[in-house]
């Protein structure tokens, strides 16, 4: 059996109309030599059945790695489903962001030994997030401004991330102010340089706690590239409901930590030191 050149690391929580829109956009990827993996940190059996549903209607497969829902577990769920990935190259995103059909391509084509990927996303407003059609996934509209636009999108800056080709796109990826870092919603790198820094930190909660693991793959020399002009997925509409203040000081403070002492590999990743 060819194993995929790459594994789609999705996670996601109780937003199964979401999610199915980002499944279809799976489908229609130029590139097909992939696998996606679900990271439910504890959804409903309604994200189940759209799991189920799409498993025997998409031309990739598909693997479902829930635990119960116990609060927030993200990081716990995604080192769960980085031991189910039979790639070598790991690509991280949200069941609320769908790719453009460029996606995955172009996460295999700029990825280096030694480096992971930063990439981007355009964040939609609900109306326009609510009305995206399967149709509207698959003719690729919903990644056109002169679509968005004509449903109510205000022209911005920001646009761009949906029309920069060529020399335009590796210039505004070289001068953007925004710094390559460890994003979740799309990020990607070498399955072996995760698990050299022991995947993620399991004690991080809501808020920044993708960060970390990124910042200990600095620690072992890993670099970053930015992207955020060349991967496109837009991401659609949620409230950020998990947002308190005492997360945010404890994600802080363990990445205070991991910088300060140069950390590379966390003892409460996917191996448990005692």
């Amino acid at each position: 059996m060819k194993l995929p050149e790459i594994t789609v690391i999705i996670s996601t929580y109780n937003q199964p109309e979401w999610l199915e829109k980002v499944l279809v956009g799976y489908n229609y990827q130029s590139c097909k030599n992939f696998e996606v993996i679900i990271a439910d940190d504890g959804s409903t059996d309604e994200t189940k059945a759209v799991v189920q549903a799409f498993s025997n209607i998409v031309d990739y497969p598909i693997k479902h790695v829930w635990h119960e829902d116990q609060g927030f577990r993200k990081t716990i769920i995604l080192n769960k489903a980085i031991m189910h990935s039979a790639a070598n190259y790991l690509l991280f995103t949200d069941g609320d962001c769908i790719p453009r059909q460029d996606f995955v391509e172009t996460h295999i084509r700029l990825r280096k030994i030694g480096w992971f990927l930063s990439g981007g996303y355009f964040k939609l407003p609900e109306s326009i997030s609510k009305l995206i059609s399967k149709e509207d996934i698959e003719n690729q509209n919903c990644f056109k401004a002169g679509w968005l636009q004509s449903k109510g999108m205000k022209s911005s800056f920001k646009l761009n991330k949906l029309t920069a080709k060529g020399t335009k796109e590796h210039v505004l990826n070289f001068i953007t102010p925004t710094k390559a870092t460890w994003d979740g919603m799309n990020v990607s790198g070498w399955k072996e340089n995760v698990l050299a820094v022991n995947g993620f930190d399991e004690r991080m909660q809501y808020g920044g706690e993708d960060r970390e693991i990124g910042e200990r793959l600095f620690n072992i020399g890993v670099r970053a590239r930015q992207i955020r002009y060349s991967a496109i997925c837009v991401h659609l509409y949620h409230e950020r409901g998990y947002v308190e203040p005492e997360m945010i000081i404890k994600n802080n403070a363990i990445r205070k930590v991991t910088k300060r002492d140069k950390i590379t590999r966390t003892p409460y990743g996917i191996e448990k030191e005692s």
